[in-house]
Order: structure tokens, then sequence, then C-alpha cells
């Protein structure tokens, strides 16, 4: 498979800084920017699709967001604001050349709200929109982990979770091993000693402050800038064909996935049954089949 990397510069008020890209595969008609969630992590947990997508004649490209891993860090959170992330995500996609002809974006996680402004902002851009495991609106991913996923971890490590929350001690290694359990219940579902080393290394790699700025502390709710954040009553406008991405285990909502595919006038549903928030890792062939089928189907 051929491959490029490029390192694209990104302009922004404050001067030009650079981006990491790599491009997989080469398809005029069929061009896929990944989008990765965090805010603040990597293109490497995306790693599933050089396996599943190596016999496919879809072009996909791994790109890190500014502040992380291969990217240049400006280290100044005036620059952590959505608005400029997306403008940012359209230097990139100028500078591959990607247009309406062939151009899909899948934004995972944060990566998914990342690509819901993108589109709302940039629609004739795009030929199609993947949103994997991300809820159009934060305040009811936070209301479905505290009713739904907090009453499945034991109330003397919950309460004793919300305590370290409240003294901001969620760094302290007590704090990461309380949420061991929900992340293997919930994010990849398996010990996480045995998760691929992309996965651990995209954790390893991870911008904390921006990660802290914009989510909160942990994948256990949200609690950072966009806590408040929700486009849920603007879903009936984006008007390109989407498919939604939910998973049975996932932090988000499985059953909101699939109410956000009703709102969207061109979308449909892929449930991976078997998966956390990690659906590419924990139901591999669901994921990459549905993917692929979507963008051939478009």
């Amino acid at each position: 498979m051929k491959t490029e990397t490029k390192m694209i510069p990104i302009k922004t008020e404050q001067g030009e800084y650079k981006v990491w890209t790599k491009r997989c595969g080469e398809n005029p008609t069929k061009r896929l920017l990944l989008l990765h969630g965090g805010p603040g992590m990597s293109h490497e947990y995306f790693k599933s699709f050089d396996k599943w997508f190596t016999d496919s004649d879809i072009e996909y490209i791994y790109y890190d967001q500014l502040g992380s891993h291969n990217s240049d860090n400006p280290n100044d959170r005036s620059f952590w604001t959505i608005e400029r992330f997306v403008d940012e995500v359209e230097q990139v996609r100028k500078a591959l050349d990607l247009g309406p002809e062939n151009f899909f974006l899948l934004g995972h996680s944060w990566g998914g709200v990342l690509a819901i402004e993108y589109a709302l902002s940039h629609p004739k851009a795009l030929k199609g929109l993947i949103i994997s495991n991300m809820m159009a609106n934060c305040i009811a991913y936070q209301k479905y982990a505290d009713e739904v996923l907090a009453p499945q971890i034991d109330s003397i490590s919950l309460k004793r979770i919300r305590e370290l929350e409240k003294a901001g001690q969620y760094e302290s290694e007590e704090y990461n091993n309380l949420l061991v359990p929900y992340y293997e219940r919930h994010v990849l579902r398996k010990p996480m000693g045995e998760w691929p080393e992309c996965v651990t290394s995209a954790l390893s790699n991870a911008n904390q402050d921006l990660y802290v700025y914009m989510q909160g502390p942990s994948e256990f709710g949200i609690a950072g800038v966009l806590a408040t954040w929700d486009r849920s009553k603007d879903l009936s406008s984006i008007n390109i064909p989407t498919l939604t991405i939910g998973a049975e285990y996932d932090t988000m909502d499985p059953h909101y996935m699939k109410w956000m595919a009703q709102e969207l006038p061109k979308s449909s549903y892929l449930y991976c049954k078997n998966a956390g928030h990690m659906a590419m890792w924990d139901d591999p062939e669901v994921y990459h089949k549905g993917l692929a089928d979507f963008i051939n189907k478009v």
C-alpha cells in the first residue's frame, strides 16, 4: 500500500504551526480523513485500519490535531476552541486536496464533536460524514454517565472517585486505579494489560492539559469546556450522507446514537453489539465492514 507522510502548515492568529498527516492508499473518489478523540489523543489508536482496510480500495488518512503527538503543540489554552479546530480541519482539507467528489470525514469521540461542527460549517466540502461513538449533546452524555453507567460501579469506589475529582487529584495513582474497571467495561472491553500497543501508546502520548481542559479528568462523564456543548437541534440541517456508530457498552448511549440517525436527513445507523467506546477494536469486523459498506454505497 502506498503511504505518504506530510506536515501541513496551519495558520493561526498567533502564527503558523504544523500538523502531521499520513495518507494510506490512493483513491481519487474515496478518501477518508480520521479525526481522533481526546481532545489531545493521537491517530495511533486508529491503526486497526491498517489490518481491516489493507485490501480495501478506500484511501484513509491519519492526522494528529494541533497539540497532539506528532504535531506542534502551542501549549496555549487560547488555541483550544471548537472554532479554531474546525478552521484547522478546513486547512488540512485544502492542503490534501479533498473535496465533495471524494471527501469522507470520520470523527470518533471528541473527533465526532469536531466532525459535526465541521459539517455544519462546511457542508459543501463533504461527500460523506461518519460520527463514531459520540453523542450530539454533552449534557445528555453526562446524564447517561450519571444515571446508567455510574450505578454499575460499586458504591464505595464511586464515592472515592467523586472525592478525588472534587479534590482535583485526577492524576493520582489511586484515581486511575479506581477507574480501571470502568475503562475495561466501557472503553475497550478486555484487561488493560491486553490492550493493543497502539491504543496504550495513544494514551501515554496524550496531551493531558488539552484533554483535561476540554473533556475533563477522565472518560467518566465530561467536565471540561465541552460540558455544555449541544448540537442535537441542528442535526436536521446536516444534509449529507451520514453514518452514526454506536456500541452496546460504550461511554455514549447507543440508543441516542440511533436517535441521531433518525434526526439526520440522509443517515444510517451502525450498531456494534459487542463493543465499548473503542468499537474499532472490540467489534472490528462489524465496525470496519459497516464503515466500508457505507462509503461504497455513497
